[in-house]
């Protein structure tokens, strides 16, 4: 990964934790799980409300090291519009990417935002932050309601 791109990718990450999208509650979700990292102390409440399949507004709430709030913002961003289907691909992509299995050429233009979190692979312990709120978004679209934890 060149210089230019590492820089890139830690503004995205620095940005989203600072000024972080869709940071509220939802009152009309009709999904609520928690989210707990207790290694780190992350703790986050997502709220989605789904239509139809589709994620029709997300938010979520709470506290965590800058990785897991950014990570939460961008998924936020990303995962509003999408079919379930299309949140799960995504948070595959985003775990092979953060786990360091992506195989090749990260696709830059598939991944977009998520991109930025390429460098977590480096930091194995950083992995559980960065990946928190995706496997809580997993058990909300699942309708499962239990406290996802990292232990």
């Amino acid at each position: 990964m060149t210089s230019e791109l590492r820089s890139l990718y830690q503004e995205i990450i620095l940005d989203h934790n600072k000024s972080p999208r869709n940071f509220r509650k939802l009152s009309d979700a009709n999904r609520t799980v928690v989210g707990y990292n207790p290694l780190c102390g992350d703790h986050y409440t997502l709220y989605v409300r789904t239509e139809d399949d589709i994620i029709k507004d997300i938010g979520f709430q709470g506290s965590g090291c800058a990785i897991s709030k950014a990570s939460a913002s961008v998924m936020t961003t990303i995962v509003k519009g999408k079919t379930h289907a299309e949140a799960e691909k995504l948070f595959e992509m985003f775990h092979k990417l953060v786990t360091g299995e992506l195989s090749g050429a990260i696709d830059a233009e598939e991944l977009g935002k998520l991109a930025a979190f390429s460098g977590v692979s480096e930091f194995p312990a950083r992995v559980k932050c960065a990946s928190l709120v995706w496997h809580t978004l997993s058990n909300a679209l699942q309708e499962k309601s239990e406290t996802v934890t990292t232990e």
